[in-house]
């Protein structure tokens, strides 16, 4: 499937009528100015701010291969294969977090416990566990296990906190990912400033993860590459918002050994949703190759385009998406670090591909159930080649081993998912959240023939 010329008119006459519609968000330059306010200087006190609390989420999933797809699992030394893959996790967090000191330089720290608690242990059934049950060397699941989430303190002053230890992270680049029961961490030290009213600085380095479904701390790896390491990772960025409609950010990774890497995005809204919307957004990476070139030799450019209408209770988005490199868009694995408009349970990120999506959601709180929504999305991606991808470089010679076969390859991916939160009583806040997805894809493509179903329950509590 290619972008007609008809598509792109539509595109193009939507955001037209949008504007013709849109009067109500301002589109005012704001002025950059320093922060009205000091958060240090209502620091409330390390214990007179103390916090306990956490969530506790239910996570299951069940997977079946067709059209000749199928799992792998260990028993008595032989290796077996089935279509199906069931994955049931309870996952709980318990958090606590003190207040910061009060004074010119204030101090927190942060402790949060993981647990998980696997509710289906069946080798057949979790085919060993990868990212979703964690299991030993036989392929068993270990029943249940715990591990130190998050440990850190944090140093602020003003409005600029500088946090070392285990943490979370959240930038276009490293981001900590939370589809699982549990999410990752990241270990290193960061800093956060918002010292200014529409502009903030991010920075980070990091040498370790702690993924979502293990133990011990990792070095990092790429979510598609060929399992090499690295212990360093840097990160710096800024957001910056010029106008009240508009907001950007731009982020810069050099990832030791493996690449260079650099975002920019924007989001920009015009109109008003009671009568009619546009959002429109763009993300661009590009992906250089670095130092020893661990990955083998990259120069990737990847951007994704949305336009997003939206009319009381309902939203459509047109998305398109396009990578420029004779091999995958990568990204750190463990992460979330992929702010693409396609990336859905295929990434729509093979070598040379383009995509597009369509996807439509619905809000019943304007139709008096508040917290009940609906969605459904189609996605196809096209013109998979990578026939060109020579690989040299590096120790690894072919990073990304398998992808000359992929000529013309195409796959595409459906999908419906229904969410409710609780709005008051006890259970307030608490999100159940159902989906299904449907992905095909020709012989060659990565991501293969699947079918899923997930249901999440996440209850957040307090207790102090």
């Amino acid at each position: 499937m290619k972008l007609s010329s008809k598509v792109l008119l539509a595109m193009a006459i939507s955001s037209i009528t949008a504007t013709a519609y849109a009067e109500s968000v301002s589109q005012d330059f704001v002025p950059t100015t320093l922060a009205g306010t000091s958060a240090q200087s209502e620091a409330k006190g390390f214990v007179e701010d103390f916090s306990l609390g956490g969530q506790t989420r239910n996570w299951y999933s069940h997977e079946s291969k067709y059209r000749g797809g199928t799992f792998e699992y260990q028993k008595h030394g032989k290796t077996l294969t089935d279509r199906n893959r069931t994955n049931w996790v309870q996952g709980t967090i318990l958090n606590a977090s003190s207040g910061f000191t009060e004074g010119t330089v204030g101090v927190k720290t942060e402790v949060a416990v993981y647990n998980a608690l696997v509710l289906d242990r069946s080798k057949r059934d979790i085919k060993g566990g990868s990212n979703r049950t964690l299991a030993d060397s036989s392929g068993d699941a270990v029943d249940q296990w715990s591990k130190l989430g998050l440990a850190n303190v944090q140093f602020r002053v003003s409005n600029t906190t500088l946090t070392a230890g285990r943490q979370n992270f959240s930038s276009a680049i490293v981001d900590t990912i939370g589809n699982r029961a549990l999410p990752s961490s990241f270990q290193g030290v960061s800093i956060d400033s918002q010292e200014f009213s529409n502009l903030s600085f991010q920075g980070g380095i990091f040498d370790r993860v702690s993924p979502r479904s293990e133990q011990s701390l990792s070095k990092f790896r790429t979510e598609y590459g060929n399992g090499a390491e690295t212990d360093k990772v840097y990160t710096a960025g800024v957001n910056y918002q010029p106008l009240k409609s508009l907001k950007t950010s731009f982020f810069a990774a050099n990832v030791k050994d493996f690449w260079n890497q650099y975002y920019f995005g924007a989001t920009h809204e015009l109109g008003d949703s009671q009568q009619l919307a546009l959002t429109t957004g763009f993300n661009y990476y590009k992906t250089v190759d670095e130092g020893k070139k661990e990955m083998g030799e990259i120069d990737n450019d990847t951007y994704s385009l949305s336009l997003g209408l939206a009319h009381q209770a309902h939203s459509l988005t047109f998305s398109y998406q396009h990578v420029n490199g004779n091999e995958y868009f990568d990204y750190l694995h463990e992460t979330n670090g992929i702010y693409l408009a396609n990336s859905l349970t295929s990434d729509f990120n093979g070598p040379n591909e383009k995509s597009f999506q369509i996807a439509y959601a619905i809000n019943m709180a304007e139709y008096g159930v508040p917290g009940l929504k609906f969605n459904a999305y189609s996605a196809r991606g096209w013109d998979i080649d990578g026939t060109h991808y020579t690989g040299n470089g590096g120790r690894a010679k072919f990073a990304y081993d398998g992808i000359q076969k992929q000529d013309g390859e195409k796959h595409q991916e459906y999908g419906v998912g229904a969410g409710y939160a609780i709005q008051s009583g006890p259970l307030k806040a608490t999100a159940i959240r159902a989906t299904y997805v449907e992905h095909r894809g020709s012989k060659f493509q990565s991501d293969g023939s699947i079918k899923e179903f997930r249901l999440v329950t996440t209850i957040p509590f307090n207790i102090l």
